[in-house]
């Protein structure tokens, strides 16, 4: 397995989870809201991390983790929203919202070692 492999299967794994999420929340108009906004942000983080890791530079590279950072806080946010409106049991949500949590802390745990190589 290459370096970075297991991180990009466990971003993987949650945009698939996000998927099925969003297909699970209600048929109404705030269920299809919140559905589409964590649709688009729940499932970029995985591309983005592959970007990266093929980036041209260091500063592709952090550009590129940085908007996977940026995409998983903002999944986050959103399966808050969810969690507070009780679209959602707990059960379901909670441990998507700690993987999220647990990626956004790796993401952000490279960026800080680049940034360290760099001074």
């Amino acid at each position: 397995m290459a370096k970075g492999d297991d991180i990009q299967e466990r971003l993987i794994d949650f945009a698939v989870k996000i998927i099925k999420l969003c297909t699970s929340l209600p048929k109404i108009q705030s269920g299809r809201h919140v559905a589409d906004q964590l649709l688009r942000c729940g499932t970029s983080p995985a591309p983005n991390y592959g970007e990266a890791r093929g980036a041209e530079s260091r500063n592709d590279f952090v550009h590129k983790l940085g908007i996977a950072l940026k995409e998983l806080n903002e999944s986050g946010i959103w399966l808050e929203i969810i969690k507070r409106s009780e679209m959602l049991d707990l059960d379901i949500i909670e441990p998507i919202m700690t993987e999220c949590s647990e990626l956004a802390k790796i993401i952000s745990s490279s960026i800080r070692t680049v940034g360290k190589k760099e001074n």
